[in-house]
């Protein structure tokens, strides 16, 4: 076998792996914006759908760690695709992340439905997944186009999405206190809203990932938090549950 047929059908593997991080990356996106959708509408039916595809997005990133496990065996890649074959891996662990706290918001819907529905207490959670799908869009396409400056946006964007977990999570005590009829559905609505706020920080690690690729190092800056509750966040179930 030639040098160059070897170099080409490395190239090709590459760009398998890469097309599945991005095709495992429309899915997530897919399923936030559903998850969000039926909660919002109390579509039992379109949740079961999220929980059902969330089987198909653990398969792909099954699927990416073989691959990129087998291009680290067989084609012992210089230093520049060490670092794709890398960033795909954690790429696609945070991703999988992402479908599982989708699926669990998902898994929520058909409890809530069956409760008493707090007044003016799903917009806020509405706005804040359309911010992480949003956020998830754009550092996806900053991993394509190796956007330096496009995931550091995203980056700064997830404090916007840790302020509005926080004016969430101030509502919810407001309407438990004014009546303990919702302190049930609030708490369901408040692991909701912490496991979006998990999500937001899941396409951070995602875009610290991207810069990661494109400059050979991770920012040096602390990430910003902006989540001032004093929630212990062990509280939120973990993904997969």
């Amino acid at each position: 076998m030639s040098d160059q047929h070897i170099v080409s059908s490395f190239d090709r593997d590459l760009e398998t792996i890469q097309a599945h991080i991005m095709k495992m990356g429309g899915m997530v996106e897919r399923a936030i914006s559903d998850a969000a959708c039926s909660l919002e509408t109390s579509d039992e039916e379109l949740a079961e759908a999220v929980r059902n595809r969330d089987k198909a997005i653990d398969a792909l990133e099954e699927q990416i760690n073989e691959e990129a496990a087998r291009v680290l065996a067989l084609r012992a890649p210089a230093a520049r695709d060490l670092r794709l074959i890398l960033t795909v891996i954690k790429i696609s662990a945070s991703l999988e992340r992402i479908g599982d706290y989708a699926k669990n918001m998902a898994k929520r819907t058909s409890v809530l439905s069956q409760m008493t529905t707090v007044s003016g207490s799903l917009a806020g959670l509405r706005r804040m997944a359309r911010e992480v799908e949003t956020m998830l869009k754009d550092v996806l396409d900053a991993y394509i186009h190796r956007d330096l400056e496009l995931a550091q946006e995203v980056i700064r964007r997830d404090q916007d999405v840790d302020q509005m977990y926080n004016a969430i999570f101030r509502e919810f005590l407001t309407f438990m206190m004014e009546d303990p009829r919702n302190i049930t559905p609030c708490m369901h609505l408040h692991f909701i809203a912490k496991n979006t706020e998990r999500m937001g920080d899941l396409v951070t690690a995602i875009a610290e990932q991207v810069i990661y690729l494109v400059s050979g190092a991770l920012p040096d800056d602390p990430r910003p938090k902006g989540d001032a509750t004093s929630v212990d966040a062990s509280l939120a179930p973990e993904p997969g549950t």
